[in-house]
């Protein structure tokens, strides 16, 4: 409009143009709100109450690859045997499958078998022995009430709690609910 001739500009034109200067501004303050309101959205979801693990090994062969994504819920806090759950050992994260909670007494004997309050562990899907480590843990351990007790589905030289004892509940990040395969990436 500066460059029209000012006895020619109408005032219809002023306020038509005042009026787009202002719905841009509303509109960039409304875009700023909402990109701020999901951002907290997604800092919610993903920081509080879901997380995402990358799969960090092939301890979880054949049913988890390295390299897959894990989905995990951060609030559960009751486990059962057999749930996949993300947690921190020696400084790294973790997934492996819930065998024993608080309570429970595990044994893992010389010829393979997983013994859970005196009775033995059947694990069909499980193709691998699990024998203990001779720098592990001394058996049979009765874990505390905040203990868990897992095992990777790769039982020859995984890192489990085999290796460094049961994990305490502070330590997991929460339960696995869905795993996206790295190949459909």
């Amino acid at each position: 409009m500066s460059n029209k001739d000012p006895e020619n500009v109408r005032p219809s034109d002023i306020v038509r143009e005042k009026r787009t200067r202002y719905l841009n501004r509303r509109d960039f303050a409304d875009f700023i709100k909402r990109l701020f309101f999901m951002a907290v959205f997604l800092y919610i979801l993903f920081g509080v109450i879901f997380g995402l693990a990358m799969v960090p090994d092939d301890d979880m062969k054949p049913r988890l690859s390295g390299g897959d994504l894990a989905l995990y819920y951060r609030l559960q806090t009751d486990y059962s045997s057999g749930d996949l759950i993300v947690y921190r050992a020696d400084g790294k994260e973790h997934i492996s499958r819930v065998v024993a909670r608080g309570g429970d007494s595990v044994e893992i004997t010389d010829d393979g078998n997983v013994i859970i309050n005196a009775s033995v562990l059947i694990e069909d899907r499980i193709y691998y022995k699990t024998a203990p480590y001779d720098s592990g843990i001394v058996f049979p351990v009765v874990l505390g009430r905040d203990e868990i007790f897992v095992l990777s589905d790769y039982r020859e030289g995984a890192k489990d709690s085999r290796y460094y004892g049961p994990v305490k509940k502070p330590d997991i990040k929460g339960k696995v609910i869905t795993v996206i395969r790295r190949n459909s990436l």
